[in-house]
């Protein structure tokens, strides 16, 4: 433990001691840090965004993402607070701002992210397609496609999600590439809702919450304790034969 404790600094030691109240959220970013090379910057937004609460809530996220990725690495909710956005804003205005805080954004969605642009065009047949936000991820060798939608998760979004990673795939993807992944950013989903759409998918996607404004620590530590108590709750049940 004495070899770990020295491999960030004191700064990084006392914001951790500070902010993360439990031992299990101290160890998290104590070893998130390490692992991700976190500078002073992003472990205080880490830790600001409530990043423990959220990987925790996100083990529990209904996708097609393949379970070789490493977990965590995909979040719901993602915290987008930095972009100052006015309450009725469109699509546009979201990429857009999203465009403009491509540090802070690249930030939010984690290591590895390589930018390769907006309304990235896909041909197919003979009509173009617009992509929304194009990554690639060097850890985890595939393109990541970011979509936004203004309204809550439908159905057919994931449809249409499914069509731009096969495009992807099939014009745009390397051969020593993974599949292309997709997230589908929406604002609010109905859980039984995602766990009929993404029954049948084959695609690697997953569907996300982004929110404009932080959400309290409390209520994400409020959501965690509930998880994990109907999580022992179904697990005695199962020992129990119910």
């Amino acid at each position: 433990m004495s070899a770990v404790l020295t491999q960030i600094g004191w700064t990084s030691h006392l914001m951790i001691l500070s902010k993360a109240k439990t031992t299990e959220e101290r160890l998290y970013y104590l070893l998130t840090s390490i692992q991700q090379k976190y500078s002073k910057r992003e472990l205080e937004r880490a830790l600001n965004t409530s990043q423990f609460e959220r990987t925790m809530l996100s083990k529990t996220i209904v996708s097609a993402v393949p379970t070789q990725f490493p977990s965590g690495i995909f979040k719901d909710p993602y915290i987008f607070e930095f972009l100052d956005l006015p309450d009725t804003h469109s699509e546009s205005d979201l990429e857009k701002a999203l465009i403009k805080n491509l540090q802070k954004f690249i930030l939010e969605i984690g290591k590895g992210f390589a930018y390769m642009g907006n309304q990235f065009r896909l041909q197919v047949g003979n009509k173009d397609y617009f992509t929304d936000l194009l990554f690639n991820n060097r850890d985890l060798r595939c393109l990541v496609l970011f979509e936004l939608k203004m309204e809550e998760f439908e159905p057919e979004s994931l449809g249409k999600l499914n069509f731009y990673l096969e495009a992807l795939d099939r014009d745009v993807r390397r051969p020593h590439e993974n599949p292309s992944v997709g997230i589908l950013l929406c604002k609010g989903k109905d859980k039984e809702v995602v766990e009929y759409s993404m029954a049948r998918s084959t695609s690697p996607a997953m569907i996300a919450d982004y929110e404009t404004k932080l959400i309290p620590k409390k209520i994400l530590a409020n959501n965690c304790i509930s998880w994990w108590s109907n999580f022992r709750r179904k697990d005695r049940a199962m020992v129990n034969g119910e």
